[in-house]
């Protein structure tokens, strides 16, 4: 029986004031209809992206030493694979073939609409003779890109001769897969939490291993159109620029799940169901760095105009076997501004009165950590600061 939950879920409420955190694709915030009214909405795609672009001491490769995050790139195997071979003095011709073949094993070389008769079909070269950008996103982890290169400048090294070069590369790769897949967080930390698709080699496909919903405020929305201009300074009288930018404003609702145990095989290298036996300590580290992150990073876009800077002014982690679940149906009646009391503090009490009511029907096994600057009485919650809720949560992990 494991001693470290299989499931850490973290809810937290953040204010932000005259702000567009998230637009759509007209320019105007993203909404999403829930309950009596619609909300803004902050997209997750939006979320992880400035969760795994944070820098500073929580960043997500700040978790353990020698973490990187990965590269994300419709150009990586010409800018990050051929060009620095070649660079090394290899034969471009032979370094560029190499290249294709293990993009055609990763991805089985070809687009959508091929048919079976193309698949075969060498990748197409930019005008430089290196292999032209993919149609989809790449993504790889700096010690897979390493071990790629290693195989190309093996098979290279072997033969001279460009078919002998390419059976090389497929017998190099598939003898030494289950090492590359065992490298130790090598898709990069950040896809060993969020997961990343390779249409390809099932073998190289990575788990989703951190879920993320999408924010939204837990009233309805809040919004005002901002007209503004810029003024030319060499005019008497007039503008340069007139235009309008929609402003929002709200109380979010954010939600996300940790899976324990694909977490740690996502880090390791191991298989999930062995994750007892593994070393939990850099999957514990990770999960504190990404509530500091959800709890002080800001996804906002219009940083000069709106200084769209917040915290969280509560944070909720619970952790158990429990399936999951979200408590955004606390809000599925938004809170009425301007009623009786604070917003902050009928919040919370919605919450708490929702958890109370979710604990009599299911009576979850969950530990509870919170922390607010609101008075807070979570059912079965401790109290105390965001640090204190972290080291809680590294210490199950690590089953301390």
């Amino acid at each position: 029986m494991n001693n470290f939950p299989r499931f850490v879920q973290i809810s937290t409420l953040t204010t932000y004031s005259a702000s567009l955190l998230n637009r759509d694709d007209s320019g105007l915030a993203k909404r999403i209809p829930f309950g009596d009214s619609v909300r803004t909405r902050i997209s997750s795609q939006c979320l992880k992206r400035h969760w795994r672009n944070a820098g500073g001491p929580y960043g997500l490769d700040k978790a353990g030493d020698a973490l990187s995050l990965s590269v994300r790139s419709r150009f990586s195997f010409p800018e990050l694979i051929e060009k620095p071979l070649v660079a090394e003095g290899l034969e471009q011709k032979l370094v560029v073939s190499g290249s294709q073949k293990l993009q055609q094993l990763l991805y089985n070389g070809e687009e959508k609409g091929d048919t079976k008769k193309d698949k075969k079909k060498k990748i197409e070269l930019d005008e430089d003779g290196y292999s032209a950008k993919r149609n989809e996103l790449v993504v790889l982890g700096r010690p897979e890109l390493e071990y790629l290169k290693q195989i190309i400048r093996d098979a290279i090294s072997s033969s001279s001769n460009i078919k002998e070069i390419d059976n090389a590369v497929k017998d190099f790769y598939t003898k030494r897969k289950s090492n590359l897949l065992a490298l130790r967080a090598g898709c990069g930390v950040d896809a060993a939490m969020f997961g990343r698709f390779v249409s390809g080699d099932v073998d190289a496909k990575v788990t989703a291993a951190v879920h993320v919903a999408h924010s939204f405020t837990i009233h309805g929305e809040q919004s005002e159109t901002d007209y503004f201009t810029a003024v030319d300074d060499l005019v008497e009288q007039g503008t340069g620029h007139i235009n309008a930018a929609e402003l929002n404003t709200g109380i979010y609702y954010g939600y996300v799940v940790v899976d324990v145990p694909q977490l740690i095989s996502n880090l390791c290298g191991c298989d999930p169901k062995n994750s007892a036996d593994a070393d939990r300590t850099l999957a514990a580290q990770v999960t504190s760095n990404l509530i500091h992150l959800m709890a002080t990073v800001t996804p906002g876009a219009k940083l000069s105009g709106t200084a769209p800077y917040a915290a969280s002014w509560l944070v909720l982690a619970e952790w158990g076997n429990s399936q999951p679940r979200t408590l955004a149906d606390a809000f599925f009646e938004g809170l009425k501004l301007g009623s009786d009391g604070s917003a902050r503090s009928l919040a919370v009490q919605l919450l708490a009165e929702y958890i109370q009511k979710y604990d009599a029907m299911y009576t979850p096994q969950l530990i509870r950590r919170c922390a607010s600057i609101e008075p807070c009485q979570i059912p079965g919650a401790e109290n105390g600061s965001l640090d204190e809720l972290c080291e809680a949560v590294k210490l199950a992990i690590e089953g301390v």
